[in-house]
């Protein structure tokens, strides 16, 4: 819940304040509504902004997955990983110019999300299914 506690007070100031506007009909409230939303998602966890870097990997990670804010497949794939998935070590594409660099160069040249690195091998947009086994696998 900590690195979601920025996130939630945002969220819950701008809701309380903004909420007898918003009954009210007033634009005003819309948009300090829709303003409130953009800075919640900038300082939760799902801009990814901070977290590992692909320079910091050490090789030891068995499950890596490289993926990218707003991405839906990268949504899918956390949403079916649940808790299992936090075992995985996460690498924002958006916050690091190498971890981009890397999934370009395992995937023809494009960006494609989330690529996983399971054992040191890639995997483009695999199956949830296999990303849990290795996750239970290295455990």
């Amino acid at each position: 819940m900590g690195r979601w506690l920025p996130a939630s007070l945002v969220l819950l100031v701008v809701v309380w304040t903004t909420l007898p506007g918003l009954l009210a009909g007033d634009l005003r409230a819309v948009l300090v509504l829709l303003a409130g939303f953009g800075i919640a998602w900038w300082v939760s966890p799902l801009n990814g902004q901070s977290g590992p870097r692909h320079e910091d990997l050490t090789g030891e990670d068995p499950v890596v997955i490289y993926w990218r804010p707003g991405c839906v497949y990268c949504i899918r794939l956390r949403g079916a990983l649940g808790r299992q998935g936090r075992r995985a070590t996460w690498v924002s594409i958006w916050a690091d110019p190498d971890a981009a660099a890397y999934v370009r160069s395992v995937n023809g040249g494009d960006e494609t999300v989330p690529t996983v690195l399971i054992d040191g091998e890639p995997h483009t947009n695999p199956d949830p299914e296999l990303v849990r086994t290795a996750l239970a696998q290295a455990s």
